[in-house]
Order: structure tokens, then sequence, then C-alpha cells
């Protein structure tokens, strides 16, 4: 085998690992799952998976890793597919992301506030990864309220993910299928309050497709 095949044979494996790892880990939950789960999904031995990944301690980051940057490409991808040029028009999309995760059939809550909670103190490597991908998220939105020359972009883009995190919980626990429909209306008041001129968006959910989160 050549290396060239060699080094994409190991970045195959090392992908199907992470992303059978998603799956284990959301359903499950990070404690409950061993890496025997893990690489037996995948079809290779433990000898193999070690080739990969040092623990299960690394493997979690990087899914964690993995799903920061699905997040943050789905959201941008959104924006500049059906967000428009409006700040309105990209908060909207930024909306049917998040309707897009609440309503996937394998639906078990953020992943990020899940790994908080099975690693709630504050230095331990999977809570400080979760922390960042929410900082990520939140700079994505405050991205467009800078755009949109809102008068407060940190604050108009804190406001709205503290919503969308309800949305999350709420959906969760509830099961309730209008929580969506919730978020968007105080999302709409949010962005009113910081873009005056901002002509309220409609709330037709717009298809996409299902995610891995």
């Amino acid at each position: 085998m050549k290396t060239s095949d060699m080094k994409t044979n190991a970045k195959s494996t090392r992908q199907r690992l992470i992303e059978a790892a998603v799956r284990r880990f959301y359903r499950d939950g990070f404690r409950n799952v061993g890496i025997d789960q893990i690489y037996s999904d995948v079809g290779i031995s433990k000898t193999a998976f070690y080739k990969h990944f040092e623990s299960k301690d690394e493997l979690m980051l990087a899914v964690l890793a993995e799903q920061t940057r699905w997040l943050e490409e789905t959201l941008r991808g959104l924006i500049g597919s059906r967000g428009g040029d409006s700040a309105q028009g990209q908060f909207r999309a930024l909306f049917d992301l998040v309707e897009q995760i609440i309503e996937s059939d394998d639906f078990h809550g953020c992943i990020f506030v899940n790994v908080t909670m099975e690693f709630p103190l504050s230095h331990d490597p999977a809570h400080i990864a979760a922390v960042k991908a929410k900082q990520a998220f939140e700079d994505v939105v405050c991205e467009i309220a800078e755009r949109g020359q809102a008068r407060n972009p940190r604050g108009l883009a804190r406001e709205l993910c503290l919503i969308i995190e309800g949305a999350y919980v709420t959906r969760h626990i509830t099961g309730d299928r209008n929580t969506i429909n919730v978020a968007r209306r105080l999302g709409e008041l949010v962005i009113a309050e910081h873009l005056p001129t901002a002509v309220s968006p409609p709330f037709e959910p717009a298809a996409v497709a299902n995610s891995p989160d």
C-alpha cells in the first residue's frame, strides 16, 4: 500500500470513529459509553483504536470539536444560502437551524449542554470544549448583529443565544412541538429592540437536511 493510501485510510478510520462516538455519546451519555462499544461499531480492534486515539478522553474532545465545526459550518451555510443580505433574514436562518436540530428524530438535547452536565467542573477539558463551542456560536450570531448595525451586537447575540438555549431545553424536556414558534416570536422581539427598523420575518419553517446533532 502506498503511503498516500495509508494516510487516506487512516483518516477515514479516524473519522468513522468520531462519527460513531458522536452517535453513542449523544444518545447514551459520555460517561456511559465505553470505547469497546465505539470500536465495535466501526468494526476495528482495540489495538487499531489506539492508533488513532490515546484515550476515551481524547476521543471525546475530538467529538466536541467535530460538533463545533459542524454547527458553525452549517450555520454559516444557512446564512449564505437563505439568509439574504439583511440581518433579519440571516437571523431567520439562525432559527431555521435551531428548528432543524430540535425537530430531528434523534434529538436528545444540546450535546454541549449535556457534556457540561456530565462534566460540571469548569476546569475539565470536556467542559472547557463545550464552553468554547457555545462561544463560537455566539460569535457567529454577533457577526450578523454587527453587519446589521445593531446598537449592541454582543448584547443582541447573547439574548438570542439565551432564547436558543431555552428552546433546546424546553423541546427536550417537554416535547412541545410549538417550542420553535415561541422561540421565533421571542427572537423577533429581541431583534426589533436592537434593530428598530427590522421587519418581522414570517415564521414558516424552511425544510433543512437532518443534522448529526
